[in-house]
Order: C-alpha cells, then sequence, then structure tokens
C-alpha cells in the first residue's frame, strides 16, 4: 500500500448535477429551502433538548446527538453543492475532497452506531422498564455516546486514508455531486481491489454489529409488546418505537446500498439518488416523524411558543 499521495491531480469537478440552467436554478432553491428547513428543525430539537429540564433523560440525550449529526450531514455536502448550482464553481480542491469525504463518512458512521445504541436503549425501557434508571445512567449514556463518535471517527480516518494514498492522473471529474468512496475509488488510476476488499470487509463488520444489535433489540421489544395485556400498553409502546424504527429502516437501507458493495455495481444517478435519501432527505425528516411522534416534545415546544407569543 502507498505510503504517500502520489497524484497528479490538484483539484476535482463535480459533475453530478445538471447543467440545464432551468434546472439548476429550480434545484438551487428547492436544495435551499431543503437545507434551511433541515437546519431549523434540528436546532430547534437540539436547544429544546438541551435547555429544558424535563427532557434531560437518555432517550433525549441520544436524540439531541442524532439532532447535531443531522445538522451536519448536509453540512458537509449542500453548501458546495448550492455553490456549485448557483455560480457554476463545481471545482473543489484535493484538500477540500478529503475533507468532505472524512466527515461525511465520520458523520454516517457514528449515525449508524447511534441509531443502534439509541435502540438498545428502547429495548431496556420496554423490556426492563423498573429497571431502567439503573441500566442506562447518564453516564453510561456519556459512554456510549462518546464511543459511537470515536468508533465513527477512527472508520472515517481508515477509509479516508485507504481512498486517497490512490493514484489519480487522467481524469479528475467525480461522477457525482460530492466527494463519496464509490466515484473516487472508479475514478482511481491505481490497482483498488485490495483497498476495497479491506474497506468492504471493515464497513461489513462495524454494519452488521450495528444492524444485528438493532434487530435483536427489536426482536425482542415486538415479543414484549405481543405479550401485554393491555391494547393501550401495546399502543404506547409502537409509537414510543415507531419514529426510531423509521428512521433506522430508511437510514440503514440507504446507507448499506451505497457503501457495502463492491465499486464494479457503481452506478451514478442510482447512487446519486440513493445519497440524496440519506445525505438530505432523512436529516429533514428526523426531527418531524420525532416532533409529531413525541408528546413531550411536543408540549415543550408548545410551552416555549406560547412563552414567545407573551413576550412578543
Amino acid at each position: 500500500m502507498q505510503s504517500v499521495n502520489l497524484s497528479t491531480v490538484s483539484e476535482f469537478v463535480l459533475v453530478g448535477l445538471s447543467d440545464a440552467p432551468e434546472a439548476r436554478f429550480l434545484l438551487f432553491v428547492l436544495f435551499l429551502i431543503v437545507y434551511l428547513a433541515t437546519m431549523a428543525g434540528n436546532i430547534t430539537i437540539l436547544v429544546v433538548v438541551s435547555t429544558d429540564s424535563h427532557l434531560h433523560h437518555p432517550m433525549y440525550f441520544f436524540l439531541g446527538n442524532l439532532s447535531l449529526l443531522d445538522i451536519l450531514c448536509p453540512t458537509v455536502t449542500v453548501p458546495k453543492m448550492l455553490e456549485a448550482l448557483l455560480l457554476e464553481n463545481k471545482v473543489i480542491s484535493f484538500t477540500g475532497c478529503v475533507l468532505q469525504l472524512f466527515f461525511l463518512i465520520d458523520v454516517v458512521g457514528t449515525e449508524i452506531f447511534l441509531l443502534a445504541v439509541m435502540a438498545y436503549d428502547r429495548y431496556v425501557a420496554i423490556c426492563h422498564p423498573l429497571q431502567y434508571v439503573n441500566i442506562v445512567s447518564m453516564k453510561l449514556c456519556a459512554h456510549l455516546a462518546i464511543g459511537t463518535w470515536v468508533v465513527g471517527f477512527f472508520n472515517s480516518l481508515l477509509h479516508t486514508s485507504l481512498i486517497f494514498t490512490l493514484f489519480f492522473c487522467d481524469s479528475n471529474e467525480v461522477d457525482q455531486y460530492y466527494c463519496d468512496i464509490p466515484p473516487m475509488l472508479t475514478l482511481s488510476c491505481s490497482p483498488t481491489y485490495s483497498r476495497e476488499l479491506v474497506i468492504l470487509t471493515v464497513a461489513g463488520v462495524l454494519g452488521s454489529c450495528a444492524f444485528v444489535v438493532t434487530l435483536m433489540s427489536y426482536i425482542c421489544i415486538l415479543l414484549a409488546i405481543l405479550g401485554m395485556n393491555s391494547s393501550d400498553s401495546r399502543h404506547k409502546a409502537f409509537s414510543t418505537c415507531g419514529s426510531h424504527l423509521t428512521v433506522v429502516c430508511l437510514f440503514y437501507g440507504t446507507t448499506i446500498c451505497t457503501y457495502v458493495r463492491p465499486s464494479s455495481t457503481y452506478s451514478p444517478n442510482q447512487d446519486r439518488i440513493v445519497s440524496m435519501l440519506y445525505g438530505i432527505l432523512t436529516p429533514l425528516l428526523n426531527p418531524i416523524i420525532y416532533c409529531l411522534r413525541n408528546k413531550e416534545i411536543k408540549c415543550v415546544l408548545r410551552r416555549v411558543t406560547s412563552q414567545v407569543r407573551t413576550a412578543l
């Protein structure tokens, strides 16, 4: 494996978006609205969860972490995409491409692990409610949250180093609207088999572990819910976990489709759509799903809105 980058390419061109002027403007407006809505929704949840003492519980602590990740994820890619759409500046420096890929993989990986931790939290809350406070302490929550961020960081560091110690020489056109692993592997002049094998192995092992934890947690949750005598209790339990399960299905499905496969199956048009699902749509939907399905957050938001109206 090469220890240094030998590329003759000093910058890349992101060619994953439409060149038609009318389409560019419409896409710019659309993605700007989505991005601003995503920021507003997730910042609202983050502020509410961090400032309201009624929400200083493990579930909302993890929800705050999720909102922070959903702020960071589109921020890594969308501003550059908006610049390309509005100013037609599709060029990104080699260093900028490295940083973009690193932070994207870091955030996506961390969110995968965080969703598994949140599934475990819901498992304990529903299957062991009397021991919940003792099992899921705030100290444990802090350790689990830090662990997800640390694992995400080192996972991204490995993937980024594997990609950008490759040789890029013939072309610098990245067939995507941001720097990502599949198009960068396709673009490289170097043999990529060994690195793809490492990437697939690491992504497969880590992703499978997170998926198994999530799957087993929800199997236990489902069995516990089906064993409840009260229909009201079953409905409340399903409602509590429904939002998390919705996010898990959308996020896991799209990220696995993108990263856990060989580069020979890379399809620019298909990957562009899939990447928008987990990189743009999911961060937008998360605050909507959690706010609409969580009574405590809705109560806090109503109380804050009422206080603002009174102050005005």
